[in-house]
């Protein structure tokens, strides 16, 4: 059965890079998997992809020799069992506020004894190149957890939500956790007050050695965090990359004002 590099890497305090994936298109994922990312992360949260089609592109990843990820809706243990049985070699886990929360996440990821996810399928194996029994024998090695920080309740509840054992790595989502930093008039904090409260997440990480990570949109943001010691580090997405990718090629032709002449090409 194939190891979890990713998985491996983050262990050995080894910063990993990846980004994610929104449009749920098979030949899109195909080319993202032989781009170069150790990992790319399937997003079933915020966008429309079934699970037929979170399985094929779990395959795609797999057979590409890159690790496929990807966020649940929630920490369902039903929504976890069935992206593991489809295929992935790990999850995201959304919005991950209090410790029994990250509990049963951690519990529905982990064939027991050390958890209760209940066995079955047959894509997960095919994607470790393994036989069924040698996953359900070594699967609990292999899967990468990560739970998301978005909340200060997260964050007040970072050092003991971290500590758990199967917690692989942490990830925030700046953008919610600005959301929901928001008082009751509903005014956005700081740039100062987020910067702060996601410091508290890196330095509770490094305090019980669990790695931790952001989500950024350029390559200098990535090497900045890296520098501060963020290890999970997820760049745009594909569907950010093609558009920033095409609105760069329309502002240097100007076609926005070109009118009918290079508009008509």
């Amino acid at each position: 059965m194939k190891q979890n590099p990713v998985k491996i890497a983050l262990r050995n305090g080894q910063p990993q890079v990846g980004t994610w994936l929104s449009f749920g298109d098979l030949l899109a994922t195909r080319l993202m998997a032989r781009v170069g990312f150790p990992w790319l992360t399937v997003d079933m949260e915020h966008s429309p992809i079934d699970w037929s089609q979170a399985a094929s592109l779990f395959g795609a990843i797999a057979d590409a020799g890159c690790v496929p990820l990807v966020r649940v809706p929630r920490g369902d243990h039903d929504l976890i069992k069935r992206v593991l049985d489809g295929g992935a070699h790990g999850i995201v886990v959304p919005m991950v506020d209090t410790v029994e929360q990250a509990r049963e996440a951690i519990a529905a990821a982990k064939y027991p004894p050390e958890g209760n996810r209940s066995l079955g399928g047959s894509f997960h194996a095919l994607n470790f190149d393994a036989t069924a029994g040698d996953y359900y024998r070594k699967a609990n090695d292999e899967i990468l957890v990560v739970l998301q920080t978005e909340s200060p309740q997260g964050v007040e509840n970072a050092e003991e939500i971290y500590s758990l054992p199967g917690v692989d790595a942490i990830f925030v989502g700046p953008v919610d956790l600005r959301a929901q930093m928001r008082p009751a008039d509903g005014a956005d904090p700081t740039p100062e007050q987020h910067e702060a409260m996601m410091q508290r997440v890196l330095a509770a990480g490094k305090k019980v050695g669990t790695p931790v990570g952001l989500h950024v949109q350029t390559v200098e943001q990535v090497q900045q965090r890296i520098s501060e010691g963020w290890q999970f580090i997820a760049l745009a997405s594909e569907l950010k990359m093609m558009l920033t990718g095409a609105e760069q090629m329309v502002s240097a032709l100007d076609l926005k004002n070109a009118g009918g002449e290079l508009a008509s090409y």
